[in-house]
């Protein structure tokens, strides 16, 4: 399902636990970390999407997190057209989000990287909330940036204290 802009509808995840510490998850056989996130399909809401991405590739049912929050409007990323398949060039740009802050009222041993047929996550840990952009593929950064900093108001304690600078080394992940 793509917009009219050429964007497909998809819902970002923002888990953190007591010490407002992040999930991050490894993408399998890859060297890249991310959030969790995924597709909203047609009929779902974000909500019901972000409930079905966050079982699907975290392990994680509604009563082993709390919505913290989320993000006001869409976030958009454009994907490199050397990452766009064939068939969707011309007609796909890339993704607008909902991102969904929650704090996981689950115990660590709640998680499951195996909870689907198609696991996004091979590893996992818990990184501080303003975890180095580096990390991130380079064209998610600027949507993980905006989703962190909106919904950083939501927690409470030192963790919502901005990255030192907007260098490529320090910054929301």
């Amino acid at each position: 399902m793509i917009d009219r802009d050429g964007y497909r509808p998809n819902v970002g995840i923002i888990l953190c636990n007591a010490r407002n510490e992040v999930f991050w998850g490894k993408r399998i056989r890859e060297h890249s970390w991310q959030f969790p996130q995924g597709g909203i399909k047609h009929g779902e809401t974000p909500e019901q999407a972000m409930y079905r991405e966050l079982m699907e590739e975290v392990g994680l049912r509604p009563e082993h997190v709390k919505i913290l929050g989320r993000t006001r409007d869409w976030l958009r990323y454009e994907v490199p057209t050397n990452w766009i398949k064939r068939e969707w060039r011309g007609s796909y740009r890339g993704q607008k989000q909902i991102w969904f802050l929650l704090r996981m009222v689950g115990r660590d041993s709640d998680v499951s990287l195996r909870a689907s047929t198609h696991p996004e996550f091979d590893a996992w840990r818990w990184s501080e909330y303003w975890v180095p952009m580096e990390s991130v593929i380079e064209f998610k950064r600027e949507v993980y940036r905006l989703a962190l900093n909106e919904l950083a108001a939501h927690l409470s304690g030192d963790t919502r204290k901005k990255p030192r600078s907007h260098s490529s080394s320090i910054i929301a992940s």
